[in-house]
């Protein structure tokens, strides 16, 4: 599993106009070639009547698959373009369609490839850049009289609460970078005096904003 990759929020289009030709952006995550493959193709179902359904995917992990299409536009104008754009953004674990309505005037190469690159990378903002980190759950226990000590060592490290639960002792479950969770509990040991019982808990992917605020 990697430890880091950005992607896309949600689901999410935009349009745009060049010269009469209307362009629509249709952007979704996509974990698996699968899952691409099925969005890509609603998209041409949904968009039976359009001149091009252009497309680009990329998912990651050790074998990273990307595939592209220029769906009938002259070679190198508009499947590369997207993809361009996806690399550029560094992203993965997405698919990218977009799908053109031609309005009568030709855009050349240059255009072609200006207009397909601009409307993938309207559509992929609308769609809302995130950050996925492999995390390890570390759950603290602790007295009431630690938790404002504790709470601002966590605070101090960037780590993430996930949740506060307060009962006859306080529970504080952390989310932290999986390479970090042995030495977090052994940092909280030493800080409480071993007073605080902290055990590591499961590994999933915490998503976040680009400015690390947690998205739940």
């Amino acid at each position: 599993m990697q430890k880091e990759y950005k992607t896309v929020l949600s689901t999410a289009s935009s349009e745009y106009e060049e010269k009469k030709s209307k362009f629509i952006a249709s952007v979704s995550p996509a974990g698996t070639e699968e899952e691409a493959l099925g969005f890509i193709n609603s998209l041409k179902s949904k968009y039976w009547d359009a001149s091009h359904n252009v497309y680009a995917y990329c998912i990651g992990g050790n074998n990273t698959v990307q595939r592209f299409s220029d769906d009938g536009e002259p070679s190198g104008t508009a499947g590369m373009p997207v993809m361009e754009v996806i690399k550029r953004m560094e992203l993965q674990n997405l698919a990218v369609v977009v799908t053109r309505y031609f309005g009568g005037t030709l855009l050349g190469a240059a255009g072609l490839i200006r207009a397909y690159g601009k409307s993938a990378a309207m559509g992929i903002e609308a769609a809302g850049i995130i950050r996925r980190q492999l995390c390890r759950t570390v759950n603290i226990i602790t007295e009431y009289t630690l938790f404002g000590r504790i709470r601002n060592f966590v605070s101090s490290k960037g780590y993430i609460i996930r949740d506060v639960i307060y009962s006859e002792d306080v529970e504080i479950i952390l989310s932290v970078p999986q390479d970090d969770a042995e030495r977090v509990i052994g940092e909280l040991d030493e800080l409480t005096n071993a007073r605080a019982v902290a055990q590591a808990g499961e590994v999933l992917y915490v998503s976040t904003d680009m400015d690390g605020s947690v998205i739940k």
